[in-house]
């Protein structure tokens, strides 16, 4: 999707990736993930104005960039929800909280296509994803919504960290969505189907991930923020 069409150049890209990984050894994840949640308010405009100014960042090297910021902070979020001191209700397991924000994506995902195909008429995107809709969008958020007062019960939370918890995966569900959207702008440009054939059938790999791109590091920031989960040293 970036526009290389070469396999050294591609893999000198993802090598350049590892390599920024790893260059960011001593810098907080917490500045790298506000910094994701910047980016993907810029996504938001982007997709709502497609095809309107894709001639910015149409170029292979502006498209490349937009590749960083959006696997980097991923990757960062997912290291601070696993390494991170975690503690929700009476539950303090951080392979529960990576789960969890998966979960999110994925029950957003299925009430999204239930709702969509019952109700789904007026188009979430029609110019970057005609098959989203509105509906789907509600669907999905009504069933992370019911998702999240189904977790904290079962993590035996107080009233207060329910409402938060609702909240924090409501924001997440909405959030996955525009990463999903993304990727489908950047395939439409492209003018191809699939981001890859490492799963042929599926739309490629980044078709498995797009949501979790958006979702992991929004969920990791706000839950930091909330004070469920802190920082322990550098990422």
């Amino acid at each position: 999707m970036s526009g290389f069409e070469k396999q050294p150049a591609r893999i000198g890209y993802a090598a350049a990736i590892a390599a920024i990984l790893y260059g960011l050894a001593d810098v907080s994840a917490i500045a790298v993930l506000w910094l994701a949640l910047l980016w993907w308010g810029v996504c938001l405009v982007l997709v709502r104005s497609y095809p309107a100014g894709s001639a910015r960042w149409g170029s292979v090297p502006v498209r490349a960039l937009m590749g960083v910021l959006v696997l980097v902070p991923a990757w960062i979020g997912l290291k601070h929800l696993r390494e991170g001191g975690f503690q929700f209700g009476e539950t303090n397991n951080n392979l529960l909280v990576i789960l969890y924000v998966f979960c999110v994506v994925w029950v957003a995902d299925i009430g999204a296509y239930f709702a969509g195909r019952a109700f789904g008429k007026a188009k979430l995107a029609p110019r970057v994803s005609p098959g989203k809709s509105w509906a789907g969008v509600w669907g999905g958020l009504a069933a992370v919504g019911l998702f999240a007062l189904i977790a904290s019960f079962l993590a035996s939370a107080s009233y207060a960290e329910t409402l938060m918890l609702v909240a924090a995966s409501l924001a997440t569900g909405m959030v996955s969505v525009l990463g999903d959207l993304l990727e489908s702008m950047l395939k439409r440009f492209r003018g191809i189907k699939d981001s890859s054939r490492l799963l042929p059938g599926h739309g490629g790999i980044m078709d498995r991930i797009d949501s979790l791109t958006a979702a992991i590091p929004v969920f990791a920031l706000i839950i930091t923020q909330l004070g469920w989960l802190t920082t322990v040293g550098r990422f």
